[in-house]
């Protein structure tokens, strides 16, 4: 078997450059090439087809966990890795829908680094310890995004889409033909059954318990 194909996004140079000089001391690992951003990155797995990416989150242009998301639906064969500096519920959460098959944190050992893309690559999935009991924590939380789902209304879904994707109460009303106060309601309903703190609280929160993604209706 040959070496497992690897390319890094990074919008940091140094990150790049030092994780491919690391990597390329191992002998089972190849560097294919690397990325300065979101869309870089998806379009160096186009082109080199690597077996493992290596993704950071916060970048410029398109940032991770939507570059993981069009990888994982376009070039399945490429496995992602998340490797970043933030432990974050949220961007947790967002990677794993997303379709990673990793997260990592930067501070990883070298060999713990090459020993999750061996173990990636294998189809295995892998979490960084600091963030496994986050993921423990919501597994435990037995058909509690069920709930909270099946208690908002199905235009309160469509609001809720609404907002997380920016748009004002105007905006919101305008789509879906409805009076602004309508909306305004129906936000005041969402963040009540959310216990949300306010409308960016609760895009979190409905990111975090996958309560944005598609459901057919």
């Amino acid at each position: 078997m040959g070496a497992i194909r690897i390319a890094i996004a990074d919008d940091q140079t140094l990150i790049r450059e030092g994780l491919a000089a690391l990597l390329a001391l191992d002998s089972g690992l190849e560097i294919v090439g690397t990325a300065a951003d979101g869309r870089q990155a998806v379009a160096l797995v186009a082109e080199q087809a690597p077996d493992v990416m290596l993704m950071d989150i916060r970048m410029p242009v398109m940032n991770g966990v939507a570059a993981t998301r069009e990888i994982n639906a376009r070039y399945p064969h490429t496995r992602v890795i998340v490797l970043t500096t933030f432990d974050d519920d949220e961007y947790v959460f967002a990677s794993l829908q997303a379709g990673a098959c990793g997260y990592l944190l930067k501070n990883a050992e070298r060999e713990h680094l090459a020993a999750a893309i061996r173990a990636v690559h294998a189809g295995e999935a892998i979490l960084d310890p600091a963030v496994t009991q986050k993921v423990i924590r919501r597994a435990t939380r037995p058909g509690m995004e069920q709930a909270l789902c099946e208690r908002l209304t199905r235009r309160e879904r469509e609001v809720l889409h609404g907002m997380a994707a920016g748009a004002s109460n105007a905006e919101i009303a305008a789509q879906l033909c409805l009076a602004e106060g309508t909306v305004k309601n129906h936000v005041s309903h969402i963040l009540d059954k959310l216990g949300a703190h306010n409308r960016a609280h609760a895009i979190h929160l409905a990111a975090e318990w996958g309560l944005l993604l598609d459901d057919g209706n």
